[in-house]
């Protein structure tokens, strides 16, 4: 059984920074896929970023230049630095994982998703 233990987030000022840690509990299984996806209020899900076992990445359009998303293989920890945070970045920030190769990773897609992880909530104050 895998666990993904999410850490970071909080409330931040309009054009501040925040950052977002996802480690997955397991010491026998390395992802294929990791991967944020945010909702805000009255808004769908979207993939904001994510990162393959080979370190290729994606960025939403909404975050490109903003947002970087990396991994730690020693910690199996995946990380979303947020800078230039906007007010329409608030959320709840959740973490995915899959360990399965396929085409759902960049951009991600939930559905190819295995593990979820409970969700960090991101406040930007104009």
């Amino acid at each position: 059984q895998i666990h993904l233990v999410e850490d970071g987030g909080g409330s931040v000022e309009a054009g501040g920074s925040l950052r977002l840690s996802c480690t997955v509990s397991s010491d026998t299984y390395s992802p294929f896929c990791m991967a944020w996806f945010r909702q805000g209020p009255e808004k769908e899900r979207e993939g904001v970023a994510s990162i393959r076992r080979d370190e290729t990445t994606y960025y939403a359009e909404s975050v490109q230049g903003r947002f970087t998303i990396s991994f730690d293989l020693a910690k199996n920890t995946a990380y979303l630095q947020m800078n230039s945070l906007k007010p329409e970045d608030s959320g709840m920030y959740t973490c995915a994982v899959g360990l399965s190769t396929g085409g759902y990773c960049l951009p991600p897609r939930a559905r190819g998703m295995e593990y979820w992880g409970p969700g960090r909530l991101v406040t930007v104050s104009s």
